[in-house]
């Protein structure tokens, strides 16, 4: 009689060997079914709490750092236009700015964290330890943005619990909603822009020259320090034009209830719905671009 080919049955169909008395036990999926069912939370919660875990090793810097170059900003301009008890909006005038700091180290820092994870890949070579794990690009968008967001919330509260020690500052909140709102939103729209320049950019200084040139001047130039309704016309116009003027404003108008987008809050929510739309469509762009793999697997 010929010998018989020997055939690992149990590994071929997926099933472990069945003991004796025992029935056969399956520990495998079937060939063709997938392990991973629509979302892959546990890939997707590693990266992000990888991300959070690589900005909070080096907090100092990433989180109490900015709070504290932030606060000399209240520090300097307080001295400088808040002399004789200066009123604006009906608060005093480090009252009045606190909130549109708090919102712009907010951003920075959102745009700081997001804007280096593919970059530090491209430059050290390891863009695959992102593009390689089972992950869409909606999961890498997620975490990628997760991350940065919540690193942005952290400078917030450092930066808010610093300024509490400021004499004669006050950050009571008047809508809660709106800070919630306009905070989250504001991190979020950095955390995209800052996706896409990490996307784009092939060196630091490219990262460094949309920071600059772009980042910086229109958070600067968003209202933070002043009442955009005191400038000239045509000023208030571009100002109207900034994205980070409704973060700003918004923001602001949760802590005072009032800001240069009015007093009421159907004015805030009309701002409030234009920023959403805006990210909205901003992540549409950076999941195409994700998607078709430009300058990441080419």
């Amino acid at each position: 009689m010929a010998e018989q080919p020997y055939t690992n049955t149990a590994a071929s169909t997926g099933t472990s060997a069945p003991a004796a008395g025992n029935k056969p036990r399956r520990d495998f999926p079937a060939q063709g079914v997938p392990v991973i069912q629509r979302v892959n939370w546990l890939g997707l919660w590693t990266l992000y709490m990888k991300e959070v875990r690589r900005f909070f090793k080096v907090q100092t810097q990433t989180i109490w750092a900015p709070a504290i170059t932030t606060l000399l900003f209240l520090v300097i301009f307080t001295v400088a236009m808040g002399r004789g008890n200066r009123m604006v909006l009906g608060v005093n005038f480090a009252t009045f700015v606190a909130p549109g700091l708090i919102a712009m180290g907010m951003m920075q820092n959102s745009f700081a964290n997001a804007s280096f994870a593919f970059l530090s890949g491209k430059m050290q070579g390891t863009i695959i330890d992102y593009l390689m794990p089972p992950l869409s690009e909606g999961e890498l968008m997620l975490a990628l943005i997760g991350a940065a967001v919540s690193r942005a919330v952290l400078v917030g509260l450092a930066l808010a619990l610093v300024m509490l020690l400021w004499p004669g500052l006050s950050l009571a909140m008047a809508h809660p909603w709106a800070v919630l709102w306009f905070g989250l939103n504001g991190a979020t729209l950095l955390a995209l822009l800052g996706m896409i320049s990490s996307i784009w950019a092939e060196k630091f200084d490219h990262n460094a020259a949309v920071t600059n040139f772009i980042i910086q001047p229109l958070s600067l130039l968003s209202g933070t320090f002043y009442v955009v309704d005191n400038m000239a016309p045509v000023f208030q116009t571009i100002s109207r034009l900034n994205p980070f003027f409704y973060v700003i404003s918004g923001f602001r108008f949760g802590f005072l209830g009032r800001s240069d987008l009015g007093t009421t809050n159907a004015a805030v929510i009309q701002g409030a719905l234009a920023l959403g739309v805006l990210n909205g469509v901003l992540a549409l762009a950076c999941y195409l671009m994700l998607k078709s793999g430009w300058k990441l697997k080419s």
